[in-house]
């Protein structure tokens, strides 16, 4: 888990980090998760977390390092998302009635759409994302604000 996802971002971010530099020009969006980046989870697998808060981590220091320079670096930290993997890992293994219980239980009782990624992505790569820079955005629906309520009791 810490090789692919705090040193593949690593590795990705060094690459084209000098590029960068020398154009005076760049916008490096990270994508980390709720779990690590914005909250901890009771039961979350702990090498996925330690590694998702270094993704988050990684946007802030390219900022810190680059304080004058036109480099924007920011790292999104989404929720449940219905992607295939999600479903695969979390939702699939669910009898149908626990699984509709899960999606029930999350903030908007809904599953972030991957569009709406997208369109925070496309906003982020925009000149008015500039004043943001260096941000760790919680694209959970508010799950990383409150990351017991999917184990709440109604």
């Amino acid at each position: 888990m810490v090789e692919l996802n705090a040193l593949g971002t690593l590795l990705c971010v060094e690459a084209v980090l000098p590029v960068m530099v020398e154009q005076n020009y760049g916008k490096i969006i990270n994508i980390s998760s709720v779990g690590g980046g914005i909250s901890a989870f009771p039961s979350f697998k702990r090498s996925d977390g330690m590694s998702k808060a270094a993704v988050a981590f990684l946007s802030k220091q390219i900022v810190a390092d680059y304080p004058r320079h036109r480099i924007d670096a920011f790292t999104i930290c989404p929720g449940a998302v219905d992607t295939r993997m999600f479903r695969e890992s979390t939702l699939d293994p669910l009898p149908a009635e626990e699984r509709n219980a899960f999606v029930a239980s999350l903030p908007m009782g809904r599953l972030t759409e991957p569009q709406e990624i997208a369109d925070l992505i496309l906003f982020l790569c925009s000149p008015q994302a500039t004043i943001c820079r260096g941000a760790v955005i919680n694209a959970s629906l508010g799950l990383g604000v409150r990351p017991g309520l999917i184990s709440e009791k109604k």
